[in-house]
């Protein structure tokens, strides 16, 4: 597939993903993308699950309460709204308990294939093609301060090629490298009753908190004009509703914004450090939280083991701060160590870019209870 532009790949990302005009923009957003079936089926909100593999995107805090290994592959075609049959992004992951660290080592590889294009020179020249894409590489470790306490991180490498040379005046080459690391947080209660009524939430409450790609900004080809890393705050609660023998319900609803913040004139970005304070000025109590997205979701599963789950979720932003509006549905199945997940989004809006996404994800989970 051809097509025209070195800036088309920036506004197909960008504009999907942030279309207010309030909205700061930030590089590689393609670290914000859910990875797996299972959290995107359940209004793409996940940090206060953390029970499986994904935990390393959602809230690796998570793996502090996980046995066994696992190994998990997840594949979507991007924006397919827009018609781009070469636009994809892939995910890996792979967890393993370590008993000499008392913990949980993960690794994970993002890939985004951002497609081919057309280098033209400042007329519609061509001039030859290249082809854009997107990853990062992250290594992630999580131990328990407490039997009901979990604290996790990761540390991430990045790559970002959306063009192999530059053009005109501007020099250069069209990549940039760069680096992160997240700190999560997992609070699983071993009793909590709720006075003068009989809900005991012992075994079924979590909570989960979850600060990702704090680094760093990075560049292409001014150092001046550097752009932000997604630095993004997630904060959930999950509740199982019900856990007999053969069923069991679960919902979970999560809240998370950007820690982004540029000066007014748009023309520089605070430093992440900075953006964790600067982030929270300039507004009302109103308008910052308006910039708070909004994931609910729920989880049915049936089988004694667990055989086939049900899932849907809504999420939600504010018109004024980016106005994605979709539903997410999905399902799974489990049959011994092997699990398959499909998810697919329902966007409000007609002809979203996001509208009819589909994600699939295998996974092999052996040597846990």
């Amino acid at each position: 597939m051809r097509r025209v532009g070195f800036l088309f790949v920036f506004c197909a990302v960008f504009g999907s993903l942030l279309q207010a005009q309030d909205v700061t923009t930030t590089a590689v957003p393609f670290l914000l993308i859910a990875p797996n079936s299972r959290a995107s089926a359940m209004g793409e909100g996940g940090v206060a699950l953390g029970d499986d593999a994904w935990a390393i995107f959602w809230n690796p805090a998570g793996y502090a309460f996980q046995e066994g290994s696992e190994i998990s592959m997840s594949h979507a075609k991007w924006l397919p709204a827009l018609g781009l049959s070469d636009l994809w992004i892939a995910h890996v992951v792979y967890k393993q308990p370590v008993e000499a660290l008392n913990g949980v080592l993960a690794t994970s590889l993002t890939y985004e294939n951002l497609g081919e294009f057309t280098r033209t020179l400042n007329d519609p020249t061509p001039v030859g093609t290249f082809k854009g894409y997107e990853l990062a590489v992250a290594a992630g470790y999580s131990t328990k301060l407490h039997p009901t306490f979990g604290i996790g991180v990761n540390a991430r490498i990045i790559y970002s090629h959306l063009a192999d040379k530059g053009t005109g005046e501007e020099a250069g080459r069209g990549t940039a490298t760069g680096f992160s690391f997240d700190v999560g947080l997992l609070y699983r209660p071993a009793h909590v009753y709720i006075p003068f009524t009989r809900l005991d939430l012992r075994d079924n409450l979590s909570l989960g908190l979850n600060v990702s790609n704090i680094g760093p900004n990075i560049y292409y080809v001014d150092k001046d004009q550097a752009d932000p890393l997604p630095q993004n705050l997630r904060f959930g609660v999950a509740y199982r509703i019900i856990n007999d023998d053969y069923n069991s319900l679960s919902a979970s609803v999560e809240v998370n914004r950007l820690l982004v913040h540029r000066d007014t004139t748009e023309k520089k970005a605070d430093e992440f450090y900075e953006a964790l304070y600067t982030t929270w000025t300039g507004g009302s109590f109103s308008e910052q939280l308006r910039k708070f997205t909004t994931s609910v979701g729920v989880e049915y599963w049936y089988g004694n083991p667990k055989l086939i789950a049900l899932r849907a979720g809504y999420f939600y932003e504010d018109p004024r701060s980016g106005n994605r509006k979709f539903y997410t549905f999905g399902a799974g199945i489990r049959y011994d160590i092997y699990g398959f997940d499909f998810s697919y989004i329902s966007s409000v809006e007609e002809q979203h870019p996001l509208g009819e996404t589909l994600r699939f994800t295998l996974s092999i989970a052996w040597g846990g209870k």
